[in-house]
């Protein structure tokens, strides 16, 4: 309700994850820093996440394939805010826990990294396809380039989710 009011009042509507369920920190909430302490549903809410997003990613792609373009820029916007705020979650409470429980492992130190600057390649071409398709009008070369992106990120990102649980997340553990 009041991300609509936040829209129509011309404002964007703010990050959100089921793993912030405060929301997501402020500038100096992130800069004052300290530990991050383990938290036990971290990981199920960040596959909460994903299934989220995964769930949206599909409507999205259903509406085009059945050519209803008129509302896939808005649930492109909602999906970016989405995945925004899921970053945010995995960034300040996932990433950096990890990598301060690691120190002195400098072999999954680098794999935490890694992942963490893959990902943010990720979210950036992520917003770039949003960005590119957030147009009034899907002409008929549009709707194609449309599918084509679609299926590109969307493969994309269901292999870094695959990964992410797979291989990152059972990092995650009580120190």
């Amino acid at each position: 309700m009041f991300d609509f009011l936040r829209k129509w009042l011309g404002g964007e509507p703010k990050p959100t994850s089921r793993a912030l369920p405060q929301g997501a920190p402020t500038f100096e909430q992130r800069r004052a820093g300290g530990p991050i302490a383990y938290d036990a549903d971290l990981v199920p809410a960040l596959k909460r996440d994903h299934a989220d997003l995964v769930k949206l990613y599909g409507a999205i792609g259903d509406l085009a394939k059945q050519g209803d373009f008129q509302q896939v820029p808005q649930m492109l916007n909602a999906f970016k805010v989405h995945l925004e705020g899921h970053l945010i979650a995995e960034n300040v409470r996932f990433y950096n826990y990890v990598e301060n429980s690691m120190q002195g492992d400098p072999e999954n130190t680098a794999l935490v990294r890694s992942f963490r600057r893959e990902m943010n390649a990720i979210a950036r071409g992520v917003v770039d396809f949003v960005k590119k398709y957030q147009l009034g009008n899907f002409d008929q070369e549009t709707r194609q380039a449309f599918l084509v992106d679609y299926q590109t990120v969307g493969g994309l990102l269901a292999q870094r989710i695959e990964r992410e649980e797979g291989s990152l997340y059972p990092l995650y553990l009580p120190h």
